[in-house]
């Protein structure tokens, strides 16, 4: 368990970690044609959920364990608590617009 002073700070690393990673996806994704290399977009996008889980672990003032399975991850920031409001909200919406079928299209 995390003091509340250092899990705030941990948090902000965490955070800052993962927004860097975020930055480094999005830019190699403006490499247009076929030399994009996606598995480093892949890379920094599976770093930056990463890094945002532990962030979310150290707001929970836990540890986050050395690990980079995001299942194991999301499964103990699930335990963690309840997901912030936002997520709730969001994810509906986002769901809806990443299915056809939600939409009434069906698959092709």
């Amino acid at each position: 368990m995390t003091e509340p002073r250092d899990a705030l700070q941990q948090v902000r690393q965490w955070v800052e970690k993962a927004e860097h990673d975020l930055r480094n996806a999005e830019h190699t994704l403006t490499i247009r044609d076929e030399d994009c290399p996606f598995d480093t977009v892949c890379f920094h996008a599976q770093q930056c959920v990463e890094k945002y889980l532990k962030g979310w672990l150290a707001s929970r003032q836990l540890d986050a364990p050395r690990s980079h399975d995001l299942v194991v991850l999301l499964n103990l920031a699930l335990a963690a608590g309840p997901r912030p409001q936002s997520a709730r909200r969001a994810t509906p919406e986002s769901l809806h617009h990443r299915s056809p079928i939600s939409r009434g299209l069906g698959p092709d």
